[in-house]
């Protein structure tokens, strides 16, 4: 009357390519991008080997990357049908669309009204 499932029911195969050694491997892809971001911020900018505005980029682009490798594979969206990973991208371009029209009419309100 109990009905076992195996581990190839339920898409289960499709994350099978996430072994102990990828799970590592991204770790330590991880690791290693967070130790760029800690030389960025407390050597770098500081000693100013690097411009503020060039290490908040650099920064950022490897924040963004950190979040793909998180996402990727540890919430298994790498595995997920192209439709999802395609409604996620989109409204992620949106989001990034609208801060950046949002910082930009903040400041064109700041620099261009009179107080």
């Amino acid at each position: 009357m109990a009905h076992e499932h195996s581990h190839t029911e339920h898409g289960h195969e499709e994350h099978a390519s996430m072994t102990k050694g990828k799970i590592w491997q991204v770790f330590f892809y991880l690791l290693g991008i967070t130790v760029l971001e800690f030389i960025i911020a407390l050597v770098l900018i500081p000693k100013g080997i690097v411009s503020q505005g060039v290490g908040n980029f650099v920064y950022i682009a490897l924040t963004l990357l950190k979040a793909f490798y998180i996402v990727a594979y540890f919430m298994h969206l790498k595995f997920e049908k192209y439709a999802l990973i395609t409604s996620i991208v989109i409204s992620f371009v949106f989001i990034i669309y609208f801060i950046v029209l949002l910082l930009t009419e903040g400041s064109y309100l700041h620099e261009h009204m009179p107080h």
